[in-house]
């Protein structure tokens, strides 16, 4: 299907989702990931009238960024190795991934202005995903105040590959409750107004659970790699 056909279904479900619990669906932004497609699939994507991209990889990133330039907003969403910020710091509009000091101090460094981050945290606990505990998070947060180059837009999370909606919806739940901690502190440079959270395959309940971005791949763009 068309990149255009599948965001029209999507927008849909997006609406129905936000009816269910009495949100605005302009408060819930689309972001394509497009690690497993072409140049020609992103500019699709683009060309429907999307106007974020997310990409996992530097290398996809910067390949992707060469042919669409500043045409969209673009997301890093995969796990950052601090020596690859220096590749991506000038072409990204966010960072889904931080998850420690380390990687905090090199963008600070990297970087000429001032970076939007969101803070990721490991909410369901597994150890093959990343991100800090939820018992961390506070103290972390506290500890960016000194890298000015870098402000806490908001959280993210992936929710367990599972059929059990009772387990993805906690896990999105966990992380709106987190976000409120984070907004009560009253921090300058962590305003923590959004909740990256939601793919292809549990989006409509991380809506439903107050998403403010959704990172969709498979069921917009397709895979073709």
């Amino acid at each position: 299907m068309k990149v255009v056909e599948n965001l029209q279904v999507i927008q849909k479900k997006i609406i129905e989702a936000c009816k269910k619990v009495n949100r605005n669906p302009n408060e819930v932004k689309i972001i394509a990931v497009t690690k497993y497609v072409s140049n020609e699939r992103a500019q699709e994507a683009v060309n429907a009238g999307i106007l974020d991209l997310g990409e996992n990889y530097d290398e996809g990133l910067i390949k992707k960024w060469e042919v669409l330039q500043d045409k969209p907003k673009w997301h890093f969403i995969g796990s950052l190795q601090s020596r690859k910020v220096k590749n991506i710091i000038e072409k990204v509009d966010y960072i889904h991934s931080l998850d420690r000091l380390s990687l905090a101090k090199e963008i600070n460094k990297r970087s000429k202005s001032i970076v939007k981050c969101f803070v990721q945290v490991n909410v369901s606990g597994e150890e093959t995903k990343h991100g800090i505990s939820p018992d961390e998070l506070i103290g972390f947060i506290q500890s960016l105040e000194e890298y000015p180059n870098i402000e806490v837009v908001g959280l993210m999370t992936m929710a367990p590959l599972t059929d059990d909606e009772s387990l993805v919806r906690d896990c999105f739940r966990a992380l709106k409750s987190l976000q409120i901690k984070v907004q009560q502190m009253e921090l300058e440079f962590a305003p923590c107004k959004e909740l990256s959270m939601g793919m292809s395959n549990d989006y409509e309940i991380a809506i439903e659970e107050g998403a403010t971005m959704i990172r969709i791949g498979t069921a917009l763009v397709g895979e073709e790699k």
